[in-house]
């Protein structure tokens, strides 16, 4: 009886010991980081800052991470919290002042408002080449695997609407930076990869 517990205490010791070193090892993250890298427990409620800038928008760009995709909007000069936003699912995306609907493919879609214009205030010359209704001019989703869909809904009264259509309702976080709102939209609820 006690040879059976021996074998069988070194097969879960070797078990364990190859399970291990299947894991490939990334340089200088332990491996903790690895294996919690891809959670996502941002939830899908909404999310805002309050403040505001008269730094206009600049550019919309997107890029694709491991665990997530993400949208930048760039407003060169906006200072760090200077940037203020609201992002939200919605169930249709209405532009501001019209109110007329603005289709947004994908299974969900996220309403980014940016509290911040897309036209030179001074001037009113627009800032970033987007028209109402139209995909973000630049951004191919081609091969993304959450964004499906980036329209620009407006920009009125110093505040900047987009449409995002992903595949369907999923975690997401908001950031900003010196010059920069980030929208990361998780691939899905488990973290996976």
């Amino acid at each position: 009886m006690l040879r059976k517990r021996t074998i069988c205490a070194t097969l879960v010791l070797v078990g364990a010991a190859l399970t291990t070193a299947a894991v490939p090892a990334v340089a200088g993250q332990p491996t903790a980081a690895r294996a919690t890298a891809c959670q996502a427990d941002w939830g899908s409620l909404p999310k805002a800052g309050s403040d505001s800038t008269a730094t206009p928008v600049r550019d919309v760009r997107t890029g694709r991470h491991a665990c997530y995709d993400r949208m930048v909007v760039d407003l060169p000069g906006a200072p760090l919290g200077g940037i203020g936003y609201s992002v939200r699912y919605v169930d249709r995306l209405h532009q501001d002042g019209s109110g007329r609907h603005v289709p947004v493919s994908g299974g969900a879609v996220l309403e980014v408002r940016v509290a911040a214009p897309a036209y030179a205030p001074e001037t009113g010359e627009p800032t970033y080449p987007a028209r109402a209704g139209r995909p973000l001019p630049g951004v191919d989703l081609t091969g993304y695997r959450t964004f499906r869909d980036a329209r620009f809904a407006g920009s009125f009264e110093g505040e900047t609407q987009i449409g995002l259509g992903v595949r369907a309702r999923l975690p997401f976080r908001v950031l900003r930076f010196d010059g920069r709102l980030v929208i990361d939209v998780a691939h899905d609820w488990t973290g996976g990869r």
